[in-house]
């Protein structure tokens, strides 16, 4: 019987690969997006020093629906305008393997609306 892999470990797998390519520093730190049902966070991370810059959730925002296309824009202007508070223009976009497409894009295209560059 062939066992079938979930869409988490599947995910989880293209995290890694995408992981092994990119790298955040402190001039360009890593974007990292993570995705649940019910909330979208975010996270500006230099992994040379293996710190976390700055953070956005919908967690943090006390937004009464977190899971839905203009929740991520709001987290996408919010961790853009962190970013300009701490000098950041330039950042590394990691998925973490998600697909690029609904709250994902919406995210990054907020993003990058609020100036972050990538």
């Amino acid at each position: 019987m062939i066992k079938k892999e979930s869409s988490n470990s599947l995910r989880l797998k293209r995290h890694l690969r995408i992981r092994s390519k990119l790298s955040g520093t402190v001039e360009c730190p890593r974007l990292s997006v993570y995705r649940s049902n019910s909330h979208i966070h975010v996270q500006l991370i230099d992994d040379v020093k293996g710190e976390t810059l700055a953070s956005a959730s919908t967690l943090k925002m006390k937004l009464k629906n977190g899971s839905n296309v203009e929740a991520a824009k709001l987290i996408g202007a919010e961790i853009a305008k962190l970013a300009k508070e701490k000098n950041i223009a330039k950042v590394v976009f990691d998925r973490s393997g998600y697909l690029y497409h609904g709250r994902i894009k919406a995210l990054a295209d907020a993003a990058r609306a609020g100036g972050l560059v990538f």
